[in-house]
């Protein structure tokens, strides 16, 4: 009799995993609802930057995109894991969310009066998560368990930096957060390494290399939108101005220019990796856990440049709003010849080019005006774009 009811836990824990079939591969509705508080934690995050943008504040950004990425990236290695049309896995995503929008709230606010509230949403998003995935997995897949056991253990660790950052003021608060981050990026790369245990092996974790992709490529999505939504509020107030127009169709066409650059060709070429390679779960990492991450951060940052041009067109320019302007399209062309060189063993010589000129461009930053820097950076954006379009073009024959 026990031994039925065991037998009947355990395939009812399998259950809960991730189908090994064709729509398995494709991101669910409870995941693309759950993508939404990120879509108000971005906007949260690119006003707080547009309203008051210089080195401190851009530093202090770098750190909450290192943070909302981490969320979501390691969610989404969970519901990679599990099914998330099933009803538990789907109430884990919606107190997550309710978390998330605690979190979102308390962003602007978290190096003030709000700093502990932000650190104890990020902190219980982080265990709740694991301790979820814990649950799930134990009596289904021995190998999951015991690295989620690694994880969780990491994430507490972490989670004393967040907390006690939080209750912390000042530079204090910021070094606290930053080892807190530490520790989060560098426990995959040690695979989780424990004492008296060491690392774990490179490969515990039944990653679906397409259903990552497509994850990753949506939060791309969701990062685009936010700048076509901020950037249209932001020039629905400054109509008035002569210049706006022309700063708008520049702003529009650089989100336009990114989307094509990372979907013409990058994406797919991911994809295919991800789900063709025999280490899924390395090269998970290598290509979407860090290498998206200066993808998103490059976005974001170009939409903050974006916002400051519309809102101070005629402005001489400053190194501090040019690391949005110019820096931005720098950090997302860097993450794209990451991704690009991992998914083919192909250098894009056309990104390597931009991200020279671009740097170039910082030369004329104390004389040259927001508007002017903006066009530059369109400028760049687009010469990348249509080499790289001739350059594929005419690979093609070549290699049929």
């Amino acid at each position: 009799m026990a031994a039925d009811m065991t037998k009947e836990t355990t395939g009812s824990k399998r259950s809960w995993l991730r189908k090994d079939d064709h729509e398995s591969t494709k991101a669910s509705f409870p995941e693309l609802f759950f993508d939404l508080v990120f879509v108000f934690a971005l906007i949260q995050l690119s006003e707080t930057l547009a309203a008051d943008l210089s080195f401190g504040v851009a530093g202090a950004a770098l750190l909450f995109i290192f943070a909302l990425w981490w969320i979501w990236i390691h969610t989404t290695w969970v519901t990679n894991l599990l099914d998330a049309e099933i009803e538990p896995v789907r109430l884990l995503l919606f107190g997550l969310m309710f978390l998330g929008i605690i979190l979102a709230i308390a962003l602007p606010r978290a190096f003030g009066d709000m700093g502990l509230l932000f650190a104890l949403a990020y902190s219980a998003m982080q265990i709740i998560r694991c301790l979820f995935a814990l649950y799930a997995f134990r009596g289904a897949d021995r190998d999951s368990f015991v690295t989620f056991e690694r994880i969780t253990v990491w994430l507490a660790i972490s989670s004393l930096f967040w907390i006690a950052g939080g209750l912390a003021e000042g530079e204090t608060r910021v070094w606290l957060w930053i080892a807190a981050l530490a520790v989060e990026y560098v426990a995959p790369i040690f695979r989780y390494w424990l004492p008296g245990v060491g690392a774990a092996p490179p490969e515990t974790l039944d990653i679906n290399g397409e259903h990552m992709a497509e994850r990753c490529a949506l939060f791309v999505i969701i990062a685009l939108g936010e700048t076509i939504l901020t950037t249209g509020k932001n020039a629905s107030s400054h109509m008035e101005g002569d210049l706006t127009p022309l700063v708008l169709a520049c702003a529009f066409l650089s989100t336009v220019l990114m989307w094509w650059i990372y979907f013409h060709d990058g994406q797919e070429k991911a994809a295919d990796k991800a789900e063709e390679t025999s280490a899924p779960q390395s090269t998970a990492h290598h290509l979407f856990t860090y290498g998206h991450l200066p993808i998103v951060g490059g976005i974001i940052l170009a939409a903050v440049g974006e916002d400051f041009a519309l809102s101070h067109p005629d402005q001489r320019g400053s190194f501090a709003q040019a690391s949005a302007l110019l820096g931005g399209p720098i950090l997302f062309l860097t993450g794209m010849i990451w991704m690009k060189t991992v998914s083919s063993r192909f250098i894009p010589w056309s990104h390597c080019t931009g991200i020279a000129l671009l740097a170039l461009c910082f030369l004329l930053v104390p004389t040259a005006t927001n508007f002017t820097i903006q066009i530059l950076a369109t400028t760049v954006l687009l010469l990348v774009a249509i080499w790289e379009y001739v350059a594929l073009k005419s690979a093609k024959p070549a290699a049929a």
